[in-house]
């Protein structure tokens, strides 16, 4: 087949052109509301990006960031984070909380989900979904207060019951060994039941069918979960996981700051808590946001080798 002349291909242009302004014109209503969403991302969440010049800048307060010179070589912050004697202690502190947060986390939503979709009673499923969702709407700062309360060595109610156990109250927050239990079971009784929504969605588009003829054929509800649920669910658990992995280095600052303490902070300290210590309190804004720019690449890497990984394996992937 020949290749188009010039005429033709300019005609095909005009008329593309056409087609997309005509449906711009029916449907200009639905881009009008779209302008304040791209207005908000544009300002506070691409506009701040100049701010990671930061990192290859030796930043003065009196000459700006744009102003500051360039510092030479241009990995130096990079290099001092790499030679800190702190970076394998919050490197690992943050890898550990991650993974253990995500293999203990990661299948409870999925377990409730399930235990619930095989409940009759749709008042006792109601009760169950409204007790696990509601620790999701409370702020960090009252789950952490509410941590401290239950765990204090004098009126908390853990330790009243060790004493009437015979046993010795003491400060669980003060030990470094339990920081890392604490932080990530609580974790997950706040998330669990808000987490499993999605998972109770996706379990009710499988089609009854399927389990009816499964009844026929002599299953049982264990078998039918196995073979038809979990199966069902599947393409939304790994896209999930997919989601997940692309935060691993991204423990939550906010819970981190406020559990953190000097007798825990050998297991506390992670990427987030150490930036805010050498940026804010330090006042070393490159290095700081050299700190976070490393954070931020080893998370987009992870998500493009989790998402290749599952792509290959499950052809189920984000892209």
């Amino acid at each position: 087949m020949s290749a188009a002349t010039p005429a033709v291909t300019r005609k095909r242009k005009t008329l593309k052109e056409f087609i997309i302004s005509k449906r711009i014109h029916r449907n200009w209503q639905l881009y009008l509301m779209l302008i304040p969403v791209v207005a908000f991302f544009a300002i506070f969440c691409y506009g701040p990006m100049y701010g990671i010049t930061l990192a290859f800048k030796d930043y003065k307060v009196l000459k700006g960031i744009m102003n500051s010179p360039w510092c030479d070589p241009w990995f130096k912050y990079f290099q001092q984070f790499f030679e800190s004697p702190y970076f394998s202690r919050v490197l690992g502190n943050t890898v550990y909380l991650s993974l253990l947060s995500l293999v203990l986390g990661f299948p409870m939503p999925i377990l409730l989900a399930l235990s619930l979709n095989e409940v009759k009673s749709i008042k006792y499923k109601k009760f169950v979904q409204n007790v696990t969702y509601a620790p999701h709407f409370l702020s960090i700062l009252v789950l952490v207060g509410i941590i401290k309360s239950f765990t204090n060595s004098d009126y908390g109610i853990v330790n009243l019951i060790i004493k009437r156990m015979g046993g010795e109250p003491y400060n669980w927050m003060q030990k470094a060994s339990l920081f890392r239990g604490l932080y990530v079971g609580s974790g997950i009784w706040q998330n669990v039941g808000w987490d499993s929504i999605i998972y109770i969605a996706a379990l009710a588009g499988i089609d009854p069918a399927l389990h009816e003829a499964a009844m026929i054929d002599g299953a049982n509800r264990v078998q039918r979960v196995w073979h038809i649920n979990i199966p069902g669910i599947m393409p939304t658990m790994v896209i999930l996981l997919i989601l997940n992995s692309g935060h691993i280095m991204n423990v939550g600052f906010e819970k981190v700051f406020l559990m953190q303490n000097d007798l825990n902070l050998s297991v506390s300290d992670v990427i987030s808590t150490y930036s805010y210590r050498i940026g804010l309190e330090s006042a070393q804004y490159s290095l700081s946001t050299a700190i976070s720019l490393f954070n931020s690449l080893v998370n987009c890497f992870l998500l493009v080798i989790v998402n290749t990984i599952s792509r290959k394996v499950s052809e189920t992937s984000l892209w």
